[in-house]
């Protein structure tokens, strides 16, 4: 059985029988695999608290062959990213962005610029005064490394260069798009105003790292969350879960989507493998 040996972050994991558990990896040389971690979930098992959601690992794997499924040998904790479960919002911003690296990267694809956009991300998240904000701009950044930056200085339909005038943000043509053809959108489209819109350009400009320096008007939060979930949803394929909203915007949702993920829907006393799902 070949042996794999690769950094890791901990995307997913969920019960398996009566000790085990599968767990959903994003690893830097092999993208995203799954493997079965036998006897995690025994009071004495060796993994600890390595297979919890968010955690950076050193991952040791052997392949089966016929078998979809890797078998977890060894996981040692590099970055436990505890700071992420002090907040229902660093919890919900940190599962966003591990939902989406796993909603755009294929199976045993390494994609290393959004493996170090992650780490990045969830650092930036447990250190930020505004965690949704944050977590929505680095959302970007992995869209922008799996191949779906967002197109902001035209029209997406017509190609027209952007401009003065209305402007619209679709999902399906992937930017923006003028009034007029945001009137054969068969989807609806929000407004997006210049502020916005210049935002959003600075966004894409700045490097990684200083994202989270950004700050933003309560407006244009709203915008920018309303823009970013539903080109997610789109990218993705369906609903991701929710973060409702920003700072002063509400409280993280706990409804599933369509696929029956949720986000954290209240605080636990401890924070435990399983008590959350991702996907």
């Amino acid at each position: 059985m070949p042996l794999l040996k690769t950094p890791a972050i901990v995307l997913k994991s969920r019960k398996w029988g009566d000790a085990d558990r599968i767990v959903t990896f994003f690893s830097l040389k092999h993208g995203k695999v799954r493997g079965v971690a036998r006897g995690a979930r025994r009071m004495k098992s060796r993994f600890g608290s390595s297979l919890e959601p968010f955690v950076h690992c050193d991952l040791v794997l052997f392949e089966k062959p016929g078998d979809t499924l890797y078998r977890v040998s060894q996981t040692d904790i590099r970055h436990a990213f505890s700071s992420l479960r002090d907040s229902l919002e660093t919890i919900a911003g940190a599962a966003r962005l591990a939902n989406l690296a796993g909603a755009v990267t294929a199976d045993g694809d390494a994609v290393p610029r959004v493996f170090h956009t992650l780490l990045e991300g969830f650092r930036a998240i447990g250190d930020s005064k505004d965690p949704g904000l944050t977590a929505a701009l680095y959302e970007l950044e992995i869209l922008r490394f799996a191949g779906y930056l967002p197109h902001l200085d035209r029209c997406n339909a017509c190609q027209t260069k952007a401009g003065g005038g209305s402007w619209f943000f679709s999902p399906r043509a992937g930017g923006t798009v003028c009034a007029a053809c945001n009137r054969r959108e068969p989807i609806r489209c929000p407004a997006v105003s210049p502020a916005c819109l210049a935002f959003f350009r600075q966004v894409l400009r700045m490097d990684p790292a200083r994202l989270s320096r950004l700050k933003a008007t309560a407006s244009q939060r709203h915008e920018l969350r309303e823009v970013i979930e539903l080109y997610v949803d789109c990218v993705a394929g369906r609903r991701m879960p929710r973060m409702h909203g920003f700072p002063g915007e509400g409280r993280v949702s706990s409804r599933p989507g369509r696929a029956g993920e949720m986000v954290a829907a209240e605080r636990q006393p401890a924070y435990r493998s399983g008590a959350v799902t991702y996907v």
